[in-house]
């Protein structure tokens, strides 16, 4: 069984799909820039309960189309039926997309029925069913933990079934504690599990948005990282700043502990992840390692 640090590294960016044409030339430009890193792929997020599904899809078409890099559409289980999701993955397939993030997706206030598919790990076992090999899986890990799991335990068991059922690599939840990344990677590997977890990184751009991700995801902000960005009020120049240069040595660390690359969540922008990128001294050939799709 491999540890973290033999698996190929390789860098990915995401993006949410666009919902004007303002923000679609936004995100074209984002693009644009990000590709000349040269990373392994850009995945596209899924609205809740299948709220940008043709956003997505488009977004997904057009990076493959026209940057020349991998695009990864994000597909939740929530909120469709077998049917649907038959549908969406026959579509991607046709347009010759290889890798895709499967989620269980959140559950949109009032929504009644969450669909024929309950959890990630059905979902998995569903595209492996119907496209066998085709698709590269990502999967997501809580090494903070879920905020629905009842326990650390029950975190783990869950996204062991994930793996099981197909998965090819996991990309996680966003943290700033790298103690939280290191000691859910050595309870996988001490469980058996064996893929590469890459860690996703949330550049620190707006305190108030972040503390309401957060506080939904269950991602822990350190109460000193706090305290600082309290202090910057609306000092957004500082804000970004200081967000980077926590980021970077976060990401600094986890290269240096062995993390299998970097998965930034950019919010459409391209100026922090640039800013991180250059200040880890990376270059677009560190960014070219792939997994192998299947035939």
């Amino acid at each position: 069984m491999k540890t973290q640090k033999e698996y190929q590294r390789e860098f990915s960016f995401e993006f949410f799909p666009p919902k004007d044409k303002e923000s679609a030339e936004k995100l074209r430009a984002t693009r644009d820039k990000l590709a000349t890193l040269k990373p392994r792929f850009f995945s596209v997020t899924f609205g809740a309960g299948g709220s940008t599904r043709d956003r997505t899809l488009d977004a997904v078409l057009e990076i493959k189309n026209q940057s020349g890099i991998d695009a990864a559409p994000h597909i939740s289980c929530i909120g469709s039926t077998r049917e649907q999701l038959r549908e969406v993955l026959q579509t991607y397939k046709h347009n010759g997309i290889r890798h895709t993030v499967a989620l269980r997706g959140d559950i949109p206030s009032g929504m009644h029925g969450v669909g024929e598919l309950n959890y990630a790990n059905e979902l998995v076992e569903f595209i492996r069913k119907e496209t066998g090999d085709h698709f590269i899986i990502e999967v997501a890990a809580y090494p903070e933990f879920h905020p629905q799991a009842p326990s650390a335990r029950a975190n783990l068991e869950h996204f062991k079934r994930k793996v099981d059922a197909g998965a090819d690599g996991a990309i996680t939840q966003y943290f700033y504690n790298i103690d939280a990344y290191l000691r859910f990677v050595d309870d996988c590997e001490a469980m058996g599990i064996d893929l590469p977890i890459v860690p996703g990184i949330m550049p620190i751009i707006n305190y108030t948005q972040l503390a309401r991700f957060s506080e939904a995801c269950g991602a822990e902000i350190p109460r000193w990282i706090r305290k600082r960005l309290e202090g910057f009020g609306d000092d957004r120049a500082s804000i970004r700043k200081f967000g980077v240069d926590i980021t970077t040595e976060l990401c600094t660390k986890l290269l240096e502990r062995g993390a299998p690359g970097l998965h930034i969540y950019t919010m459409n922008l391209s100026k922090p992840t640039i800013a991180i990128w250059e200040n880890l001294g990376l270059r677009a050939s560190d960014a070219d390692g792939a997994r192998k799709t299947g035939s």
